[in-house]
């Protein structure tokens, strides 16, 4: 059953039933209304115990997954927050490319972005709501990022490369839009063909073999 988003007390009841099991939350998948619809601002709906177990119970699914990112709506609770980490075990060539490193455990409460210049990039994505599948998205090469943390501290900052791409996934979840919204669905593959076929640092193999365009 849904919650509905302007009632706390449905809301932190929904909550507190998500953390009366053990183990990592179930994530909802593609074709749940929750992924589609805009998350209510965070005002206080969970109180702080209920808000710290929420935020750890959050960080083991996205390890268990495994993903470097997961939004509230993704386990079924309709609240603008997200959890981000990203260990980028990956190989020096990845890194350079993608401009991908580590990011550590934080919290985006009530998040939103912006553009800072014109350029952008794309990369294969994928997302735990979308099993299986990835597609190349191009994204902002460099964002503004405001939010607060789980302490009510406010956020304001740049962030660019891999980092930001994280940042754009998990708060567009917040607005009801899944990755596959802005993705080349030319490029859509299997997360085997991707490692098989494109396990490259940059998408341009895909891009001339599957017939799409990448920016400039």
């Amino acid at each position: 059953m849904e919650v509905p988003i302007d009632d706390a007390r449905s809301l932190a009841s929904r909550v507190a039933e998500l953390l009366s099991a053990d183990g990592p939350l179930p994530i909802v998948a593609a074709g749940d209304p929750v992924l589609r619809r805009p998350s209510a601002p965070f005002d206080g709906q969970l109180d702080d115990d209920l808000l710290a177990r929420f935020i750890a119970a959050m960080r083991e699914t996205m390890h268990a997954a495994p993903g470097v990112g997961l939004a509230a709506p993704q386990v079924g609770i309709p609240l603008r927050l997200a959890v981000i980490e990203d260990f980028a075990e990956v190989s020096d060539e990845v890194r350079a490319a993608r401009e991908r490193r580590p990011v550590p455990f934080r919290v985006l409460i009530n998040p939103s972005y912006e553009p800072t210049g014109p350029a952008k990039v794309a990369f294969f994505e994928g997302c735990l709501s979308v099993p299986g599948w990835q597609a190349v998205v191009a994204r902002p090469a460099e964002i503004r990022l405001t939010a607060h943390d789980e302490h009510g501290r406010p956020v304001d900052e740049i962030v660019r490369g891999w980092p930001a791409r994280i940042v754009q996934h998990e708060t567009d979840h917040l607005d009801g839009t899944l990755y596959l919204d802005r993705a080349e669905l030319r490029s859509l593959s299997t997360n085997e063909a991707v490692a098989t076929r494109w396990p490259h640092p940059t998408p341009h193999p895909a891009a001339e073999s599957l017939g799409f365009s990448l920016p400039e």
